[in-house]
């Protein structure tokens, strides 16, 4: 087969090479993924697997930065494996590389929410292009680059908290996510209150295919509804509305209540679904009413959405460095002083739900 043109990747001057692990039982897929990254400068091949049991113990003797694993393998495969993996990985983190599949969906997702950082793809046979490669390439780097970043950016976050909490009474909670937001997510929707019942209004990063299985895990995890939305879809307390792959989650105000739309708009980040416009839509239905939460990801997807809702009122929280597999789409909402507060998951939901329960006590 042959490999897709080289995308060379950005010198890393003084540093050591991106450590990369290849776990399939594909040899096809092992050729082509090894082709792929040993033709860029800031890599190398660590070691390769063909199950789970073979990458557990390869881990054990080879450190590796990113981990491209498979789910679909003989033996424990890769589900089974993955909570070894990661506690084995010292920071390393997961890429699973998955089929298009309904079962695929479902298998990737379990592990995304288990702590996996990121999902790719898995092209059939003569689908290894260029395009592909500079995807792979991309999430690699982007992967590894996080450590680095969560130690040099914690001063930065710790200054970043300017704004005020709301005091108006919260209308409805939006959650923006990409890499590494579905653990994330269900840190953060299983740590919030039985009694907390506003409408929670998650974007996240993912094929359209993936969307309804994200829903019910997500309604797993939370041990609420979950739903999603399409056009003309109300905003229901205690229910989980997820954003479609195929196009923008945003709101409008229809009686006392909210319904959803679907926008299809190209976003400036480029992400569809994208944060961006479900916050500028709650900043003009709702204005002061709203919370808004960005959670880890590659990017800048939510800070130009999470602007126009903090000067409509709004309050902002963002994820914090250390607890992020990539602090992209979080840093920039804390580096541009956006965020009332820069925290873990699980203590961003006992500051949400303080708020929304202070507020119902008030109102008692």
């Amino acid at each position: 087969m042959k490999p897709p043109a080289p995308h060379s990747g950005p010198p890393r001057i003084g540093r050591k090479p991106i450590r990369v692990m290849i776990v399939d039982d594909s040899l096809v897929a092992r050729t082509v993924l090894s082709r792929i990254i040993e033709a860029e400068p800031d890599c190398e091949i660590v070691a390769k697997a063909t199950t789970g049991e073979m990458a557990i113990a390869r881990l054990g003797e080879t450190p590796a930065d990113v981990i491209l694993l498979d789910l679909e393998m003989p033996g424990m495969g890769g589900i089974g494996a993955l909570p070894k993996i990661l506690s084995l990985a010292q920071g390393g983190k997961v890429l699973v590389v998955s089929s298009l599949t309904a079962e695929g969906a479902e298998h990737t997702l379990k592990a995304l929410s288990m702590g996996a950082a990121d999902t790719l793809l898995k092209p059939r046979a003569g689908e290894f292009d260029a395009e592909y490669a500079r995807a792979l390439m991309a999430k690699i780097r982007a992967l590894a680059g996080s450590p680095a970043a969560a130690r040099d950016m914690v001063r930065p976050a710790a200054k970043a908290p300017v704004r005020r909490a709301v005091v108006e009474e919260p209308q409805v909670l939006a959650i923006g996510a990409s890499t590494g937001g579905i653990h994330a997510l269900c840190l953060l929707l299983r740590a919030l209150p039985r009694g907390f019942d506003l409408p929670i209004l998650v974007v996240q990063h993912l094929p359209e295919s993936f969307m309804e299985t994200l829903a019910r895990q997500l309604s797993t995890a939370a041990d609420r509804p979950a739903v999603v939305t399409g056009t003309g879809t109300r905003a229901l307390p205690g229910r989980i509305h997820v954003a479609p792959g195929h196009g923008h989650m945003i709101v409008r105000r229809e009686g006392s209540g909210l319904v959803t739309g679907v926008a299809h708009h190209a976003a400036p980040s480029g992400c569809t679904p994208s944060v961006d416009p479900l916050f500028e839509s709650l900043a003009d239905a709702v204005g002061g009413r709203a919370l808004g939460v960005v959670l880890s990801g590659m990017g800048r997807d939510g800070v130009i959405g999470a602007a126009r809702l903090a000067a409509a009122g709004g309050t902002l929280f963002a994820q914090d460095a250390a607890t992020s597999a990539v602090w992209g789409m979080p840093r920039a909402i804390a580096e541009a002083g956006l965020a009332t507060a820069v925290l873990p998951p699980d203590q961003i939901a006992a500051r949400v739900a303080t708020l929304a329960l202070a507020t119902e006590a008030r109102r008692a």
